[in-house]
């Protein structure tokens, strides 16, 4: 089941409340099953560089169906290298996003940028929280 906008609205409002509870900036975004961006945000003071953080983790999440930070150890492997440049390159396998997974599949992903990568992926988590329980 795709990820629908109401939805992909109510994960950026999950991940800034739980910005707001550790008192961090953040930018967020969430993107389908193809990696494209379906909604974003950037709380006002966030970094501006956690934008691409932010898609970019999620984009890699999406492709492997998996936290981008379970992707970090291997990103530099011929396997790795070769499906991020595949997808164009926007992939980034660090930690600050996780797979939004239903019935099995990986439906898309919610990435973070503007904390720790820690901050970041909890954040995550937390905006698929307020859809997925």
């Amino acid at each position: 089941m795709a990820i629908t906008l109401d939805e992909a609205n109510k994960m950026v409002a999950g991940a800034i409340a739980k910005a707001n509870e550790f008192g961090i900036k953040i930018n967020v975004a969430v993107v389908d099953a193809g990696g494209r961006l379906l909604a974003f945000n950037r709380m006002d003071g966030a970094i501006w560089g956690g934008s691409y953080g932010a898609q970019g983790k999620a984009v890699a999440s999406t492709a492997f169906g998996r936290p981008s930070g379970e992707l970090q150890e291997r990103a530099e492997s011929p396997i790795m290298k070769g499906i991020l440049g595949a997808e164009g390159g926007h992939g980034i396998p660090s930690q600050g996003a996780a797979p939004v997974i239903r019935n099995g599949g990986c439906d898309g992903a919610v990435g973070v940028g503007g904390g720790t990568s820690q901050q970041d992926e909890d954040c995550a988590k937390a905006g698929i929280a307020a859809v997925i329980s």
